[in-house]
């Protein structure tokens, strides 16, 4: 008699135990794109997952453990913001000269792409500084030189620390230039003949307010393909790409894909499959279990 009580005890142990594990197990999605780095937002177009976000912007971004870097030909520029409403980026030059420090010059350079979808934004300022009086910008290119706002050479070599080196060693007021970003882009520094340069952004909201308090760094304007990437997020993917090809793809779990949304991927139909080949068996183990533990009752 006592085994067969212990039997059916077995039993009912040993069904419920399994019954748990199976009611745990379900089919998840694994997103192999990033959405952050740090405490910065990464949506489609970018990314910093390689086969994630659009082709076009492949690369462009970097994540280390403490920044997010936008990479140039000229170099690494940290981004400070991304607005995806405005779809506008704010990056910084560690190595630009600023009103408290003064950099050696470098040239700002972009690449062919960067230039066409990507470019600093209209209100995007490069200044350039302590130009000499051969200076293409204020000869047979001066018509490049704007108005900025009233600003003049005199109050920023005058209330900027770093600028006042200039004042000091020509004993009068160098040239500057106040230009936008085609002048650089088709000219470097030595061409220009400016030793030095630097960028605010929001220039159309500095009127009356000094270069100390201006906003260095630069606004980059960015576009956005139209390749269905809503549909795909809608449905729980990420929009991406085929690192070999560069189709467009919806990435819905780490080891499967679909053309359009995760709704029409084989993650999805899988999802529906476990669930249609399980329901039997569940409904027998729900039977099994009760049987184990009417017997087990009638037992005692």
């Amino acid at each position: 008699m006592a085994n067969q009580l212990r039997l059916p005890f077995l039993s009912f142990n040993h069904l419920t135990i399994y019954l748990i594990l199976l009611l745990s197990q379900s089919p998840q999605i694994f997103s192999t794109c990033r959405d952050f780095c740090n405490n910065i937002p990464i949506n489609y177009p970018f990314s910093i997952d390689d086969g994630c976000g659009a082709p076009q912007y492949r690369h462009m971004l970097n994540c280390s453990a403490t920044d997010l870097f936008f990479l140039t030909p000229s170099g690494n520029y940290k981004v400070q913001s991304i607005d995806y409403d405005k779809k506008t980026m704010t990056i910084f030059d560690p190595s630009m000269s600023t009103c408290s420090i003064l950099q050696p010059h470098h040239d700002f350079k972009m690449s062919e792409i960067q230039s066409a979808i990507i470019p600093p934004s209209p209100d995007t300022i490069f200044i350039l500084m302590n130009c000499s009086i051969d200076s293409p910008v204020l000869n047979h290119y001066k018509s490049v030189c704007f108005n900025f706002s009233g600003h003049s050479c005199d109050e920023l070599y005058g209330s900027c620390t770093s600028f006042k080196l200039f004042h000091m060693l020509s004993n009068s007021t160098p040239a500057c230039c106040f230009t936008g970003y085609e002048t650089v882009k088709y000219m470097s520094m030595d061409i220009l003949d400016c030793t030095h340069y630097t960028s605010v952004y929001n220039s159309d909201k500095l009127e009356g307010v000094g270069p100390l308090d201006w906003l260095y760094g630069m606004k980059l304007s960015f576009s956005v393909p139209d390749t269905g990437c809503e549909r795909c997020a809608k449905s729980g993917g990420n929009c991406g790409f085929d690192v070999e090809t560069e189709m467009a793809q919806c990435i819905c779990a780490s080891t499967s894909n679909s053309t359009r949304d995760c709704a029409g991927g084989r993650e999805s139909n899988f999802a529906e499959s476990y669930r249609a080949s399980s329901f039997p068996r569940l409904q027998l183990l729900y039977i099994l279990a009760l049987g184990a533990i009417s017997y087990r009752i009638v037992l005692r």
